[in-house]
């Protein structure tokens, strides 16, 4: 069907972003799996190119753009060429609505023109040890100094996106202990600096997938963290959190929509050059019935993905709607991609083919972000039940 959420400007935008994937990143892109993430000089790479700043104000350096969309051309182009800025998406995607929704005017001008030109890297630090979804029930507190002029952070996270080159992290943590009627009340969101004392990364995590996405454990020890440093009010960390995560849904449902459409034109292309028995794959009933249902099941995807775009655009995406689009698109390009590398045979379990990338990469969106089981939760507390 034919797409009409993007405009001539997307579509020059998008132009741009290929070519630079193809010079800059794919030629190289199997180092950065081998290192674990992109040197860090490239993110000042993308500053340069303007992907980090499209939705920064003017003042900061940024584009000022409004529309999600432009960022949702960059994620389209990263899953056709099967590769990643690394910790762009957490960066750009999950990070900057944080610091355009609570930080003040001050904290602004500090952060953000560093924030468009990769000058300063960040990263969240929701999930700890033992607690998982349950932001709940995390421990990583900070205390007030007597003077006021400071908190004390101590405590651990895991499974942070970008922990090991991040120079600033949003910590949620405890400032004050949660009530009887409410678990979720008592937290807060605190911007720490990676170089202050007794901040530390601890492992970082080796995965299946995503390896040119570090993931780290970090760490705090009796870390002062300036008062200036957090972010909106004390105590509304949890309903912060809530306002970002139909952004976030929908963020992981264009990903892997595109990671599907392009498993659907590896798949197709493979079919037609790979011979079986004398014939080409693509000859085969099975292979065109399989390839038919991907294209059917991926268009569907791709209508709810664009009709999600326009809502968030417009600032009408519930939770709910963003659950539906997380959970269908999660759970029909698993469907989709390992279809595509059955299609490739052994080859489709090779690395160096871009369908087994593909494969690795999406089997997470499943799981973070809110796990398939969390959007049907939300969907049917949405129906009332």
């Amino acid at each position: 069907m034919l797409r009409t959420v993007y405009s001539e400007d997307h579509e020059a935008f998008r132009a741009t972003v290929r070519d630079f994937i193809e010079k800059e990143v794919v030629p190289v892109f199997h180092e950065w799996e081998q290192l674990g993430h992109p040197p860090r000089d490239f993110y000042r790479e993308l500053g340069d190119l303007g992907v980090l700043g499209i939705e920064v104000p003017e003042e900061f350096g940024g584009a000022c753009e409004t529309s999600y969309k432009f960022q949702a051309v960059v994620m389209e182009e990263l899953s056709r060429a099967a590769v990643s800025f690394g910790d762009y998406s957490v960066h750009a995607n999950l990070i900057l609505p944080y610091l355009m929704s609570y930080a003040n005017e001050e904290q602004r001008r500090r952060w953000l023109p560093g924030f468009a030109s990769g000058d300063i890297m960040t990263a969240i630090a929701m999930t700890e040890p033992g607690t998982g979804s349950d932001l709940a029930g995390m421990t990583t507190r900070a205390e007030l100094s007597s003077d006021g002029s400071h908190y004390v952070l101590n405590g651990a996270k895991t499974f942070i996106t970008g922990g090991a080159l991040a120079d600033l992290v949003l910590v949620v943590c405890r400032t004050s202990p949660a009530t009887p009627e409410d678990r979720r009340a008592g937290l807060s969101i605190l911007c720490v600096e990676s170089a202050s004392p007794g901040f530390e990364v601890g492992r970082e995590l080796r995965k299946i997938g995503l390896k040119t996405s570090d993931t780290a454990e970090l760490s705090f020890t009796d870390v002062e963290v300036p008062v200036e440093n957090l972010l909106g009010e004390e105590g509304k960390g949890f309903s912060y959190l809530s306002h970002n995560l139909a952004r976030e849904r929908l963020t992981i449902a264009i990903g892997v929509t595109a990671a599907a459409a392009a498993a659907v034109g590896f798949a197709t292309d493979y079919v037609k050059q790979r011979t079986v028995f004398g014939k080409p794959v693509a000859s085969f009933q099975n292979t065109k019935f399989v390839l038919a249902e991907c294209a059917a099941e991926l268009e569907a995807a791709q209508v709810l993905v664009d009709r999600a775009l326009e809502l968030y655009d417009a600032g009408q995406l519930t939770i709910a709607d963003a659950a539906k689009a997380k959970l269908f698109c999660t759970e029909t390009a698993g469907r989709i991609i390992d279809k595509c590398l059955q299609l490739h045979g052994g080859y489709g379990y090779i690395t160096e083919y871009p369908i087994a990338r593909l494969y690795a990469d999406t089997r997470v969106s499943r799981i973070y972000g809110g796990t398939s089981e969390v959007m049907k939760t939300i969907i049917a507390k949405d129906l009332g039940l």
